[in-house]
């Protein structure tokens, strides 16, 4: 069985590529599932798949994030990673889905885990907003929050993976990316065709996609009036020669193999090898 990748809600999880990306699995809330039943859930994710790999958004409410710890904990286990991502909520379900597709390939879980941080690098997530009043995961001058004000007023943001404000019908131009990408747009309570119509064409993307808009966006943007886009690799060639391009190293604490400066599943950094006594 593959490595299992679960997530904390289920809007996170994308319609698959193709018939054989697996689903994730959904680790509930404590409102919508007792503590006992949370555990036996992931033992018989660990059970089955050997490892597990969970994924949430920063915006997590704090109650349900202390759950999945407490879950770990309770099993006493090293085969779960709960990995905490800073991309808003449309990004995290791009990511997800990638490595929904990576966990069918020869990758173990740790080098699967530790691939999440460099894939994000490659997802350029964003939104189209009408205000940025209360937009606070983003820099936001002065200025544009007094333009917020003005009727009719719309923002380009990107989250990630460099913060940007543009406003919308001026010259400034959100930084794209210099690669083959898909468009994954999610429309909140805004109508415009500027994502579609002015962005995908500058980014020159390959192809665009509509989605669901996530139950935790309007929360992360700070308005449900917002268009939210993911420009993101599409291919799982491309995404499997990314990870193996990387060299693989052993978390020094847990013994997993990954790949990057950090363990997915005990958070332990890697250490640098010893200097050779004489080197200079």
């Amino acid at each position: 069985m593959p490595t299992a990748i679960a997530v904390t809600s289920a809007d996170l999880v994308l319609p698959p590529t193709d018939h054989q990306t697996p689903t994730a699995a959904l680790l509930q809330s404590p409102d919508a599932q007792p503590l006992d039943a949370a555990i036996a859930d992931m033992q018989v994710l660990v059970e089955q798949h050997g490892y597990v790999i969970a994924l949430y958004p920063a915006s997590l409410p704090a109650e349900h994030e202390r759950r999945l710890h407490t879950v770990r904990s309770v099993l006493e286990t090293d085969r779960v990673a709960l990995l905490k991502l800073d991309l808003p909520p449309l990004g995290v379900a791009v990511l997800v889905r990638q490595l929904r597709q990576l966990s069918l390939c020869d990758f173990g879980a740790g080098v699967i885990a530790s691939a999440a941080r460099l894939l994000a690098h490659y997802i350029y997530a964003g939104a189209l907003l009408n205000t940025v009043t209360r937009l606070d995961r983003v820099p936001v001058s002065l200025k544009s929050h007094a333009t917020s004000w003005v009727p009719g007023s719309q923002f380009g943001v990107l989250a990630n993976p460099s913060p940007q404000l543009v406003k919308v019908g001026t010259e400034e131009r959100l930084a794209g990316p210099s690669f083959g990408t898909h468009l994954m747009v999610a429309r909140g309570q805004l109508a415009s065709d500027w994502v579609t119509e002015t962005l995908a064409p500058a980014w020159q993307v390959q192809g665009v996609v509509e989605s669901a808009l996530p139950a935790g966006s309007p929360a992360w943007w700070g308005t449900a009036k917002m268009v939210e886009f993911a420009a993101f690799l599409p291919d799982i060639s491309v995404l499997y020669q990314l990870v193996a391009s990387v060299r693989r190293e052993v978390c020094s604490w847990c013994g997993i193999e990954l790949i990057g400066d950090r363990c997915g599943f005990c958070s332990a950094p890697l250490v640098p090898p010893e200097p050779i006594q004489g080197a200079t």
